[in-house]
């Protein structure tokens, strides 16, 4: 799950890199893969409070670093 939350960061919120070119950076995975880790975490943080609160205090720190 970690790596499925940094590629929803990396993906949406922090870069205009293609979903290849993320997958690459992820240890050269494909970009169905990290499209899919899109959508997972994206459904999971609609359900869960604490996972949302923590993905965005975790984005926030990355835009301010």
């Amino acid at each position: 799950a970690p790596g499925m939350v940094k590629q929803r960061g990396a993906t949406r919120e922090l870069t205009d890199m293609s979903l290849s070119k993320i997958g690459h950076r992820f240890g050269g995975r494909d970009h169905s893969t990290v499209l899919h880790a899109v959508r997972k975490i994206n459904e999971k943080i609609g359900k869960d409070r604490v996972l949302f609160n923590q993905v965005t205090e975790l984005t926030n720190q990355i835009k301010q670093s």
